[in-house]
């Protein structure tokens, strides 16, 4: 485009880039105002927003790898006030999608960092055996259920088969939570056995996820490189929780010296950065590394200060992941009335049934001598939430799964995280009388 001057592409780009910030902020808020007052969690409005401004709507927000065309109606409004070519701007608008996408992929960080943060690991031990085991069966059988079902039914390949199979293990800790603290549950042995057990799903869920996307790029399933991949998650998570101990003690000593303003954002993001950059050269997921560094600081006297600085980030920048997500996906595939769907639409059915029974049945996977409503246990255990979501956002990021796949695991995270707060409030009714809300309750969701 040399006939267009400096001036006018810097224009045309910033306004690219800021109509970008503008349709996306007003999108997911208007959604997830609506949703919140259905009590369901705003990070599905916010999915629905990328869905209706996205390739599936009204093509405000696409991807350049969706191959969608933009709307020609903001193309030309943009050209005429920059005074460039409706063309020029479209090139511009791909060429700066990426930088979208990297603040996007923060968002994702600094979700996952605060999941970390707010694990109560506590809570896991106090529960000990029985969360445990309900935690390795919900993770256990939904991922082997969906992975064999794919290959063996729907003869899809290996590695979205795993992949898909693994977005099914993990637990919204923050949706379960916020069900059980509304009735008044949080306290009682149900909830507790189910709140330690999502924190303990969120682990086995992440570093799952971690050594799948690490395979898929590497496009081998050989025993060697997934044994040590496996044993490098493992060892860094429980480095992670060791160094939640040792490390968290020596970070408030840090911070108690520092007075310049935004030190406790600034420092907490360099241990949120360091790790991804020690996971990633392990050959993990930087998704881990974040993750690991809210363990490490979970145990920090200013862990407080700490949310209260993170969340601000995480209300703005995950938002952007979560609509980012609704922008990609391909909804025709879904469409009953097209022969070619219906396939499609069948393994999306199956997702959902085995995303429900395995953790459902996770629930009478444990001994106790005590009066326990294992129907309540693997209710609880069934949403998907945010952490479906990530697992999705990182899937179709890394071009892993069909158009299809990644419709139909959207679909089983939605119908999951939908039914499940329902469900629960029918199987819980009348039976509200217990302590009062637990501050877990308020894990944003």
């Amino acid at each position: 485009m040399p006939e267009i001057g400096a001036h006018q592409l810097e224009v045309a780009e910033t306004l690219i880039n800021v109509g970008r910030f503008l349709i996306i902020f007003v999108a997911a808020r208007l959604l997830a105002e609506l949703l919140v007052r259905w009590q369901l969690p705003t990070i599905l409005g916010e999915l629905v927003a990328g869905v209706i401004i996205g390739a599936s709507g009204l093509h405000l927000i696409v991807p350049p790898e969706t191959q969608a065309t933009v709307s020609q109606g903001l193309m030309g409004l943009i050209g005429s006030l920059a005074d460039v070519p409706a063309a020029g701007v479209a090139e511009l608008y791909a060429e700066s999608f990426p930088s979208l996408q990297t603040v996007a992929t923060l968002g994702l960080f600094a979700l996952l960092f605060l999941t970390g943060l707010e694990s109560e690991l506590d809570e896991l031990v106090a529960v000990g055996a029985q969360a445990t085991t309900v935690a390795v069966a919900g993770v256990a059988l939904p991922f082997a259920l969906g992975t064999a079902g794919l290959m063996a039914l729907f003869h899809v390949e290996v590695i979205p088969a795993v992949f898909a199979g693994a977005s099914m293990t993990a637990t919204s800790i923050g949706i379960t939570a916020s069900v059980f603290g509304e009735l008044k549950m949080l306290r009682s042995r149900e909830g507790q056995i189910v709140i330690g057990a999502a924190v303990l799903d969120d682990i086995l869920g992440i570093v799952i996820l971690a050594v799948v996307v690490s395979l898929a790029g590497g496009g081998s399933l050989e025993i060697g490189p997934i044994l040590k991949l496996v044993a490098a998650a493992v060892v860094f998570v429980v480095a992670a929780i060791g160094l939640s101990r040792t490390a968290a003690p020596a970070f408030d000593w840090l911070l108690d010296r520092l007075k310049a303003p935004g030190e406790v954002i600034v420092a907490s993001f360099v241990v949120l950065t360091l790790c991804c950059f020690a996971a990633t050269a392990i050959g993990l997921e930087a998704a881990l590394g974040a993750f690991a560094a809210g363990l490490i600081l979970s145990n920090s006297r200013h862990c407080h200060a700490i949310e209260t600085a993170v969340k601000p980030v995480v209300a703005l920048f995950a938002t952007i992941f979560f609509v980012l997500i609704g922008t990609g996906m391909d909804l025709s595939v879904l469409n009953p009335f097209d022969p070619a769907n219906r396939a499609g639409l069948v393994v999306a059915g199956f997702l959902l049934v085995v995303a429900i029974a395995g953790k459902v049945a996770a629930g009478w996977s444990f001994l106790s001598e005590q009066p326990t409503n294992r129907l309540v246990v693997g209710l609880g255990m069934m949403p998907r939430g945010e952490v479906g979501l990530i697992f999705l956002g990182l899937g179709t990021q890394a071009k892993l799964l069909s158009p299809a796949l990644e419709a139909a695991i959207l679909l089983m995270v939605i119908g999951s995280t939908f039914l499940a707060p329902v469900l629960l409030r029918l199987v819980l009714a009348g039976k509200n009388n217990g302590p009062d809300l637990d501050p877990l309750a308020e894990i944003p969701t």
